[in-house]
């Protein structure tokens, strides 16, 4: 996410603080929600097309964010990396899909499993190029679109990155599954069941221990940051728009 205190020091919107405070959480709640509640969908209609209508029969093919919030990993998780300036992070309630419905299960997981991050990455560039029509909104208004479409930028490609780590339940977990041999396949899938208890130690219990240790250990700042970053300056020299955001 980039630096939210420069663009706040700099607004232009007739606010008081309050007011301000509600925009900056406005402008960081409306792409996350887009993100999550995308990425999500997208699975489900993915797996639709290769045979399995679990997520139709649901309902949970839908565009309503209200249908995909997840209590902590949408609301509680975000707001709490919102407060301390951490690279946001965040889920959706899984869209259900039955992967023995899908006509070739092995193959066809990859591509449902790929279309969450793919869809967070085409939010990612749609965003970077929107950047491009900030000349046509009024004076008031540009500094909140501004930090709306960096964060939309930054927090989309988080997600995609975050969401390929190659470890079941996530969707570079279930790419692998797919893609790998069947046995060292089985071998990977078994690990699906302590796959968020890894992710939590990875996550929250290493850094912690680390901060106690004097050691760094921040799988999420030396690893995933700089991959996240890796793949905005891909996307900005796509868009045309690496000018604008080294300008922000």
């Amino acid at each position: 996410m980039l630096p939210r205190q420069k663009l706040a020091s700099g607004t232009r919107f007739a606010m008081d603080s309050n007011a301000l405070t509600v925009g900056s959480i406005l402008a960081f709640a409306i792409p996350l929600i887009f993100a999550i509640t995308l990425h999500e969908t997208a699975h489900g209609y993915v797996a639709l097309i290769f045979g399995d209508p679990t997520a139709k029969e649901r309902g949970r093919l839908t565009l309503n964010p209200i249908r995909h919030i997840d209590p902590v990993g949408t609301i509680l998780l975000p707001g709490m990396l919102l407060l301390a300036h951490a690279p946001p992070l965040g889920w959706a309630k899984p869209v259900p899909v039955d992967f023995s419905r899908l006509r070739n299960p092995k193959r066809d997981m990859v591509w449902v499993a790929l279309a969450g991050p793919g869809t967070n990455i085409v939010l990612s560039i749609v965003s970077a190029l929107l950047l491009h029509t900030l000349p046509l909104f009024p004076a008031a208004w540009t500094l909140w679109i501004t930090e709306a479409l960096v964060n939309s930028i930054y927090f989309n490609a988080m997600l995609a990155v975050f969401n390929m780590l190659p470890l079941p339940p996530m969707d570079g977990g279930r790419v692998a599954v797919g893609l790998l041999p069947m046995p060292a396949a089985r071998a990977l899938a078994r690990l699906e069941k302590y796959g968020m208890f890894i992710l939590l130690g990875v996550l929250v219990i290493l850094p912690t221990l680390g901060s106690y240790l004097g050691v760094d250990l921040n799988f999420l700042a030396w690893i995933i940051a700089p991959l996240r970053d890796l793949l905005v300056s891909l996307i900005a020299a796509l868009t045309g728009s690496t000018e604008i955001l080294n300008g922000l």
